[in-house]
């Protein structure tokens, strides 16, 4: 998956603050209004995250960890049941750019350390396969979730805002 790839077709791109990105209209759906992101996205790896942390005590858990796919953050909305879906697509293509490529990098660590749990899973379903992918889980998605929560919210870890710099930085670290 490319990053383009994450972006889905966010049309033509509004002003957070503005018309329909008003930021009561953004908070009453759920979207930060400083940031044009929801939480309801990361939903999506929590439920991957929960299935994994399950498989030491019930491994028949793998296909339904096997069956998870990397869905883009526009995707996942207009396939959701979100009540604003398309407020929350919007919105997206409105995010300061620092913003979007933060969590896009953090998405894509995420899904490459799920994939990769895959991957491990169609080598065997053995306690030791289980009991690792359940601490990775834990101690490596997990904590990535929280960052990109922290993003959704407007935090990058150590640092008081966003600018397009550090994001480029950190998108030239992951595919340096």
């Amino acid at each position: 998956m490319t990053q383009a790839g994450l972006h889905g077709d966010t049309g033509s791109a509004q002003t957070l603050g503005q018309g329909a990105l008003d930021a009561d209209a953004l908070r009453a759906a759920n979207i930060n209004p400083d940031t044009g992101l929801a939480t309801d996205y990361l939903n999506h790896f929590n439920e991957v995250v929960m299935l994994m942390e399950m498989l030491p005590d019930m491994p028949d858990c793998a296909e339904d960890v096997l069956e998870w796919e990397p869905v883009d953050y526009c995707d996942h909305f207009l396939q959701s049941g979100f009540k604003d879906k398309d407020l929350a697509v919007q919105a997206y293509a409105a995010a300061p750019n620092a913003v979007r490529a933060h969590l896009e990098t953090l998405i894509l660590q995420i899904n490459s350390e799920v994939l990769d749990a895959q991957d491990a899973l169609r080598s065997g379903v053995d306690d030791e396969t289980c009991n690792r992918i359940a601490r990775l889980a834990t101690h490596e998605i997990k904590p990535l979730i929280g960052a990109a929560s922290g993003a959704i919210h407007g935090r990058i870890d150590g640092e008081d805002g966003f600018s397009d710099d550090s994001a480029q930085a950190d998108v030239d670290a992951l595919f340096g």
